[in-house]
């Protein structure tokens, strides 16, 4: 005799023999034991979860010889017949084969017949959804009133592909797909019935492959038995499925809990000699770093489903809750970004390596590196450190918080002082509370420095100057500051810091900003707006109009002190018929006249504008100038808020005029007036615009 393959040889012949679907089983059994039968039945579920298989036992129900009931003998001639696959009164159409709409009417036409052996005649579509939409047409009336005699059940795969009109006339019944462990389960008790020796790693590994599908795992088993010889070995079965060794997924994550960079690149050694998919290994590593996190949060809720929950267990113990979440996140940006990388094991090992490296780093083994200096006070880093590398003295600034003993003398000797909140230079009595590095931050900073006395000579005379700290080696000395005598008191905030600071000028900025090219080509001047004499700033309009729903007056940029008078009147003249645009337009616009000598001219610019000007458009503005007056002139331009009214203050103050005169216009019409006393109608501030400006739009 020809041998049987699993998934024949053992496929369930009766409701008792099924594996799993038992929702499906349950409503089945009570309606044949109740005689409540339907006359169509759908199926859906994906390949080999029993939709064929249960519409078999169907009509082994309703045509066996001892009645219609839920358990048939198996032993009458119809149910030998039926398990045989020659029942005449079971007719199975195989509709992926038969979509034409003639197939669909030639089985129609012999519905009419009654049965040959059986009570029932059964018509099993196998694959309906593949059935054309004509053919769908020609069975509708056919399946909502089929003869008594007859029954249909329907299987298919894609439910979704089914008109809504077959699905109405049907009993639908979902087969649910079959987990690991009753896979595992069934593949346990048949190899114990075939006396095939097995290992429960190799089942897990065929249950996890069969995705489901429990013909699928019965197959895969065949081809095991084959390629083991007549044994199940875990090794030969991940041999032939080309899977992932799960237990080196583990040596990976041990290597990471220990912070062991050798092990870690060894185990991925390990990985690359069975050549496997990387973006596969990283998946691997997700979902144990995801069954981690639920057994961290409820333990059993864990699964076996890969038969490693006390391993899943285990390092739930071992690995902190944030790191868990870290890995997993880190593992799905690097299972992301593994297609950019230029070899797919190197990609997989920057990102092994990018948790070793970036693991959460209150862990007690995580690698610590000291952080190096940028240019700050080290001492803003890692006080600690500071303090006890350095071997100067404990700073004037901290010592005035907290009295600390001073090692090392200062340049001048200073007497004995009485306990005060000042720390002396001589060192006191130590205090019982430790000292707090709370001013520590500055142990750094250049005037905490101690200095020689004759360094500076002259410390009252030193402009006050803002400190700046750059990290540039051009950075200018800042002048040290003079150590308070021992009877002085710390003030709350230094005198530098609430004296006034001069507004910069141009050889300021220079000297300020060094390896900085100020002559630098800005922008094109095309990115710019071009500014004339009545819409200078003209983005000034933008936001007034924006936010002029307000019915309170909006802000408007700060006026002049003074109205132009003078040379300042005779800028505003000139301002708009010089040939100028973009960046050096809104410098001149800010600008204003204040002395002409000759061909030299003297202007000023409010340094709120500063940051536009640059000795580019000081040339380009000059030029302009030259070019108008058709002569050579010299023009200087100082950072001094002007006193008169500039080009962009004037045309600021004209359109503010127009936009009140045409908000008087409106609240004085009569027609808007009687919309407002009669109707309570509101005059909605932001649509209104001069007209001029709707013009200048146009």
């Amino acid at each position: 005799m020809s041998y049987q393959v699993l998934a024949r040889k053992w496929r369930p012949r009766s409701f008792r023999e099924m594996v799993g679907q038992t929702h499906v089983l349950k409503a089945l059994i009570n309606a044949l034991d109740s005689q409540r039968l339907h006359h169509a039945y759908l199926f859906t579920g994906t390949r080999g979860v029993g939709k064929t298989t249960i519409a078999r036992i169907i009509a082994k129900c309703l045509n066996c010889e001892t009645g219609i009931t839920s358990s048939p003998c198996g032993e009458c001639s119809v149910c030998r017949e039926i398990d045989e696959g020659r029942f005449v009164d079971l007719i199975e159409i195989d509709a992926a084969s038969r979509t034409k709409v003639e197939d669909t009417r030639e089985l129609l036409d012999n519905v009419q017949y009654a049965p040959s052996r059986g009570r029932f005649k059964v018509y099993l579509i196998d694959e309906v959804h593949m059935l054309s939409s004509h053919s769908f047409n020609a069975l509708l009336k056919t399946l909502e009133e089929p003869p008594p005699y007859v029954k249909f059940i329907l299987a298919t795969t894609d439910p979704q592909k089914l008109p809504a009109t077959i699905l109405s006339r049907c009993l639908q019944f979902s087969l649910k797909n079959m987990t690991p462990e009753r896979v595992v389960e069934h593949l346990t008790h048949v190899l114990t019935a075939e006396n095939v020796p097995f290992e429960d790693d190799a089942l897990w590994l065929l249950g996890r492959a069969a995705d489901g599908s429990m013909r699928d795992a019965m197959s895969l088993t065949d081809q095991a038995i084959a390629f083991g010889e007549g044994k199940v070995l875990a090794t030969d079965v991940r041999a032939m499925l080309g899977t992932l060794d799960h237990g080196q997924v583990y040596d990976v994550l041990h290597s990471l809990i220990e912070g062991d960079a050798k092990a870690l690149l060894e185990a991925v050694r390990h990985l690359a000699e069975q050549g496997p998919d990387w973006n596969g290994v990283l998946s691997e590593i997700l979902n144990v770093l995801h069954r981690v996190a639920i057994a961290q949060a409820l333990p059993e809720g864990v699964d076996n489903g890969h038969g490693d929950r006390d391993r899943v267990l285990a390092l739930a113990q071992a690995l902190p809750a944030e790191d868990v979440q870290f890995y997993y996140q880190m593992g799905l940006i690097g299972r992301r970004d593994l297609p950019l990388a230029p070899d797919p094991r190197g990609g997989f090992e920057m990102v092994l390596l990018r948790m070793l490296a970036f693991r959460p780093a209150d862990t007690a083994d995580a690698p610590r590196q000291p952080l190096k200096p940028v240019g700050i006070s080290q001492a803003t880093v890692d006080s600690a450190n500071s303090v006890a590398a350095a071997p100067e003295p404990a700073p004037v600034v901290a010592a005035a918080v907290a009295p600390a003993p001073a090692p090392a003398p200062v340049a001048t000797p200073a007497p004995a002082p009485e306990p005060a909140p000042v720390a002396p230079v001589a060192a006191p009595e130590p205090e019982p509370e430790p000292a707090p590095v709370v001013a520590e931050a500055v142990v750094d900073l250049p005037w905490n420095d101690p200095v020689e006395p004759e360094a500076d000579p002259e410390p009252a005379q030193q402009p006050a100057v803002e400190p700046v700290l750059e990290t540039t080696a051009e950075q200018p000395e800042l002048p040290p500051m003079p150590l308070p005598t021992p009877d002085s008191v710390v003030p709350e905030a230094p005198e530098w810091a609430a004296a006034p600071i001069p507004e910069p000028s141009v050889a300021d900025v220079d000297a300020a900003t060094p390896g900085i090219d100020l002559d630098d080509e800005p922008p094109l001047d095309e990115d710019y707006i071009e500014p004339d004499i009545d819409s200078a700033y003209s983005y000034l309009d933008e936001l007034a109009s924006e936010h002029a729903a307000e019915p309170a007056p909006e802000p408007e940029p700060e006026p002049a002190a003074a109205p132009a008078t003078g040379l300042a009147l005779q800028w505003l003249e000139l301002f708009p018929k010089l040939p100028i645009s973009g960046m050096t337009g809104s410098i001149a616009a800010n600008c204003t006249l204040i002395a002409v000598d000759g061909d030299h001219w003297l202007m000023h610019l409010d340094p709120a504008h500063s940051a536009l000007f640059n000795a580019t458009q000081q040339r380009r503005l000059n030029d302009a100038l030259n070019q108008f007056h058709g002569r050579t002139l010299s023009l200087t331009i100082e950072l001094i808020k002007p006193e008169q009214e500039t080009p962009a203050q004037a045309a600021s103050r004209r359109r503010a005029n127009r936009q009140r005169e045409a908000e008087e216009s409106i609240h004085g019409d009569p027609f808007i007036q009687q919309m407002v006393q009669q109707f309570g109608a509101v005059v909605r501030h932001d649509t209104i615009e001069p007209v001029d400006a709707l013009v200048a739009q146009g």
